[in-house]
């Protein structure tokens, strides 16, 4: 078992949308986190920053922690765009960005697609003719681009590609990933599933996808109706009481340590952190300490 890497999420979202972003990423910087993260949503349910502009922010804000989509929706975006976007945070971040995709669902709500004139039965194709170009629209190369011979400048570095997903979309992950970017799933689930992946993976040639997983964390004295609330927002998705426990992580950082390490056991190699109560500031000062128990 490696070291594994400890990210978290920023706190794009809130009622009135007045987030200091830029000092939660320097916090999270400074108490020794690998990577930040943010989501990418139109029409949410709640007020969300745009997730390009967040990440623009942060990289002008800091000097070395990553920056991750967790994830973009490229099938949101013109695929010339969303290059072009990605290919200028590597500028802005000197080659920091994590490029986190997925291909959308419910949560995005018919409103989202409507308004972009996607269908929603199409996301998936839109997501894989993106994840086709974006490399060499990226890198400055010419492209076929909707039959026009497209070169974008200046070019960027390839960021590492995290295709989101469940086990359903592992194909997708073989073939474009870098590494495959499940959440809430338990370290079985995730140690069942690599050898799938490799053999997918070693089907079109390419390396075993590494594993980046979204969890639901609560650290430190947390009230219990926190941890419940959470609990029933993962039930929605059909799982049992106990089931959905199994997959949050929760308690003071020796207890999270403990799951992380179960994780890492089981193969993932990095863990980003979806707090879900408590003081954001003070959450990222216990997931640093998770991750320093973790690792030795």
């Amino acid at each position: 078992m490696g070291p594994v890497k400890v990210g978290v999420y920023l706190p794009q979202y809130g009622a009135d949308g007045d987030v200091d972003v830029a000092a939660h990423a320097r916090h999270a910087e400074e108490v020794g986190l690998e990577s930040v993260w943010v989501g990418d949503h139109l029409i949410p349910l709640n007020p969300v920053l745009d997730s390009t502009l967040v990440a623009a922010t942060v990289a002008a804000v800091t000097e070395r922690v990553k920056i991750g989509f967790g994830v973009m929706i490229p099938a949101l975006r013109p695929v010339a765009w969303t290059a072009k976007q990605v290919a200028t945070l590597q500028h802005l971040s000197s080659d920091r960005i994590l490029l986190g995709i997925g291909s959308g669902g419910d949560i995005h709500g018919d409103a989202t697609w409507r308004a972009i004139g996607v269908p929603y039965h199409e996301r998936g194709r839109c997501t894989d003719a993106a994840l086709e170009m974006l490399p060499t629209l990226i890198a400055g190369e010419a492209t076929m681009v909707n039959g026009e011979d497209v070169t974008l400048a200046p070019g960027a570095t390839m960021p590492p590609v995290l295709v989101a997903g469940s086990s359903t979309t592992l194909r997708r992950v073989a073939r474009f990933g870098d590494e495959w970017y499940p959440a809430f799933i338990t370290p079985e689930e995730v140690s069942d599933t690599i050898p799938r992946l490799a053999e997918l993976a070693n089907d079109y040639g390419r390396p075993a996808p590494g594993i980046t997983l979204n969890v639901s964390v609560g650290l430190g004295d947390l009230a219990e109706s926190d941890i419940e609330e959470q609990v029933q927002g993962l039930m929605v998705h059909g799982l049992s009481n106990a089931e959905a426990r199994r997959r949050l992580v929760f308690g003071e950082p020796a207890r999270a340590a403990e799951s992380f390490a179960e994780f890492a056991e089981a193969g993932v190699d990095r863990i980003v952190a979806y707090p879900f109560a408590g003081d954001r500031f003070r959450q990222s000062e216990l997931l640093a300490e998770t991750g320093r128990l973790v690792n030795g």
